[in-house]
C-alpha cells in the first residue's frame, strides 16, 4: 500500500528509502551490534557517520574550502541568537524583513547587537513580494545584513542571492535557508554563513546546520555560551557537546539519496542537487500553474518571488476549507492547512516530495472544484 503524501512544513517527508534504510539498520549499524542512537559520538563508528555526512554534504552543494560545516543543535529559532552572538560584535546588523521568519530573527537580534536596522521590508505588501535589492537601505559598516532566502509561512523565495558588493557593502551576507537547503545550488560567492534546521529538507528535527567563512570565526561576544561559539563548535569537529547524532546519521542517509538522483538522458542527465532544482522547478509550476487557471483557488505571491518549496493558496469560497481539508485527508494527502498566521491552504513540496504527489494533489483540486461549482 503506498503512504499518504505529507505536505507539512516541518517536520516534514523523509525519503522513503531513506526511512527504509533507517528501519533495517536501527537495531545493529552494519553489524557494530549498536543501533546509532546508542553510540558515543566518539567512538569509531559514529566518528564514521560524521565524518561521510559532512563529505557528502560539501560536495552536494558545493562548500568552498574556506567554509567550515558545524552540526548544530537548537533550531533555526535558537540559531537567531546565536549568530548576532558570534557575528555582531555588539554593532549594528541590518535586516531584510520578507515575511514570519525573517521578522522573528530581527526581533531576537535586538536583545544582542547595539542597533538593529531594518534595510527592506515586504511588509506593506503583506510579504506577497520581495522588496528590490536596489533599494535597500544598507548601513554602513553594518556587521552583517540578514535575510531570509526561503519563507515557509508566506512563501516568497529569493530565487538569486542578493550582490551585497555591488550594493556598496561590505558586510558578510547570512541566510536562514532553512526551508529550502538542498533544493537549489548556493552561489556561496555571496555569503558569509548560511543556516538552517535539518526538519524540512534534510532530517528530523534537532540538527541545525551551519555553513560560515573562516574569517567569520573567533568574534562571539563574551556573553556567548562556548557551546555556541562557532570558533569552539569549529575546532571540536562539532563534537564540543554531544552532537545530535541521530540527526546527523539521518541527514547523512538523506546526503546519499540526494546523491543518488538523477534528472535527464545522455548528455543532459545531472545528478545531485541539479537534479533536485529541475524536479522542484517542475513540481512547483505544475501546482502554480493548476492555481492560476482557477477561479476557485488564488496565490497571493507575486510570480517572480514565489516559492518552489512552500505554496500558500486560498479558496474563493473560505467556507468551504474544512470540506476540503476533509476530502484531502481521505484521499491521501495530509497536512494541508495554511499557518495560523496566514490561513487558507499550504502545500510544502520539499525535495522527498515526487513529482506524483503533486499530481494527486492537484487532480484532487481539481475535483474538488468541480463538485463545488
Amino acid at each position: 500500500m503506498n503512504r499518504p503524501y505529507n505536505f507539512s512544513a516541518g517536520p516534514a517527508a523523509i525519503p522513503e528509502e531513506v526511512l527504509q534504510q533507517a528501519a533495517a539498520e536501527m537495531l545493529d549499524w552494519r553489524g557494530s551490534g549498536m543501533g546509532v542512537m546508542e553510540m558515543s559520538h566518539r567512538g569509531k563508528e559514529f566518528i564514521a557517520i560524521y565524518e561521510q555526512a559532512e563529505s557528502d554534504l560539501r560536495e552536494l552543494l558545493a562548500v568552498p574550502p574556506e567554509f567550515k560545516i558545524l552540526f548544530m543543535q537548537g533550531g533555526g529559532l535558537a540559531q537567531n541568537a546565536i549568530v548576532p552572538l558570534n557575528l555582531s560584535r555588539a554593532a549594528t546588523v541590518d535586516f531584510v524583513v520578507t515575511g514570519g521568519w525573517s521578522q522573528k530573527s530581527r526581533k531576537e537580534a535586538l536583545k544582542y547587537a547595539a542597533e538593529v536596522r531594518t534595510a527592506a521590508s515586504g511588509e506593506d505588501s503583506q510579504f506577497t513580494t520581495l522588496p528590490d535589492p536596489a533599494g535597500w537601505q544598507l548601513s554602513r559598516g553594518a556587521s552583517y545584513v540578514h535575510i531570509c532566502s526561503n519563507e515557509t509561512i508566506h512563501g516568497v523565495e529569493f530565487h538569486e542571492l542578493p550582490d551585497l558588493k555591488a550594493l556598496g557593502s561590505d558586510a558578510p551576507l547570512v541566510i536562514d535557508f532553512s526551508s529550502h537547503v538542498a533544493s537549489r545550488p548556493v552561489d556561496w560567492s555571496r555569503v558569509g554563513l548560511a543556516f538552517g534546521g535539518a526538519q524540512k529538507n534534510i532530517g528530523p528535527a534537532g540538527l541545525t546546520i551551519v555553513i560560515v567563512r573562516d574569517e567569520l570565526l573567533g568574534h562571539a561576544l563574551p556573553a556567548c555560551p562556548s557551546a555556541f561559539d562557532y570558533r569552539v563548535v569549529a575546532d571540536h569537529q562539532s563534537m564540543y557537546n554531544t552532537p545530535p547524532t541521530w540527526g546527523i546519521y539521518m541527514a547523512g542517509l538523506t546526503f546519499q539519496w540526494l546523491k543518488r538522483q538523477t534528472e535527464g538522458q545522455g548528455a543532459g542527465t545531472v545528478t545531485g542537487i541539479a537534479a533536485m532544482e529541475q524536479r522542484n522547478i517542475a513540481k512547483a509550476r505544475l501546482l502554480y500553474d493548476f492555481i492560476d487557471q482557477s477561479a476557485f483557488y488564488v496565490n497571493k505571491v507575486v510570480p517572480h518571488c514565489r516559492s518552489r518549496m512552500n505554496i500558500p493558496f486560498f479558496l474563493a469560497d473560505e467556507s468551504r476549507n474544512d470540506a476540503f481539508l476533509a476530502g484531502a485527508k481521505a484521499r491521501g494527502l495530509l497536512q494541508l492547512k495554511g499557518h495560523k498566521s496566514v490561513g487558507g491552504m499550504r502545500a510544502s513540496i520539499y525535495n522527498a516530495m515526487p513529482l506524483a504527489g503533486v499530481q494527486a494533489l492537484v487532480a484532487y483540486m481539481q475535483d474538488f472544484e468541480r463538485t463545488a461549482a
